[in-house]
């Protein structure tokens, strides 16, 4: 019984922990890989972090802001890839009016319906990539980077299924997900928890930061690895 009180008592620590800021994970990481970069917004957490970062970033121009914002930052590096679930696949890739951070492969829904002043301003055709093929052509040293960061517009899920055999290497994932059809055929919330409760992966946060009445919520929602000692 009091082994087991305790076993309660660390697994609530643990949801008190994360639940008081949606990036106190970073503090448990060596470094992160960042799919979605947009201009790389997150750099200054990550530089007091002290982290290893790789940011990726399809888009051409936004791409090259990137890599002008991050140039003082050592540890910071990023590529221009579209990461999904396949290697060498075409993609209509739609560029979002905010400087791309709405951009994505799938066509807008009820994203409007939250952010009506977002439209799509062009298209941009785009060879995919899979996150396990790009680690292994960059010679990614896989144990400098064990948290995943994933912000890609409704294909969070198509990322993931390309990450597979990487996903050992990951103490914390963390994504942003609506639970309604803001993209087209977008994943969700409940498709995520799915897919990574099958790959031993637990939700430990979950901070809703956008919603409307009859519409649904954004979520920041962050897993842990369940076989880690999160100590």
């Amino acid at each position: 019984m009091k082994a087991a009180r305790i076993l309660k008592r660390m697994k609530s620590n643990t949801r008190n922990f994360l639940s008081g800021h949606p990036d106190k994970f970073l503090g448990k990481l060596k470094g992160v890989i960042h799919v979605g970069a947009n201009i790389g917004q997150e750099k200054d957490l990550y530089e007091r972090y002290n982290l290893n970062v790789i940011w990726i970033e399809p888009i051409p121009k936004v791409y090259k802001a990137l890599r002008s914002k991050i140039k003082e930052y050592p540890k910071q590096k990023a590529y221009r890839y579209l990461i999904t679930d396949k290697d060498a696949s075409s993609y209509h890739f739609h560029v979002a009016n905010n400087f791309g951070a709405s951009s994505s492969i799938l066509r807008l829904a009820d994203h409007k319906q939250i952010w009506p002043e977002v439209g799509y301003e062009e298209t941009i055709l785009m060879d995919s990539i899979t996150l396990t093929s790009l680690c292994k052509a960059k010679n990614i040293n896989m144990k400098k980077y064990d948290g995943l960061i994933i912000d890609t517009q409704g294909s969070e899920l198509m990322v993931l299924k390309g990450a597979i055999p990487l996903l050992p290497y990951f103490k914390f994932i963390k994504t942003e997900v609506p639970d309604f059809n803001s993209y087209k055929k977008c994943c969700k919330a409940d498709d995520i928890s799915a897919f990574l409760t099958r790959y031993n992966f637990k939700e430990v946060s979950k901070h809703k930061f956008a919603h409307k009445k009859n519409v649904g919520s954004y979520y920041k929602i962050t897993f842990k690895q369940c076989n880690l000692d999160y100590s």
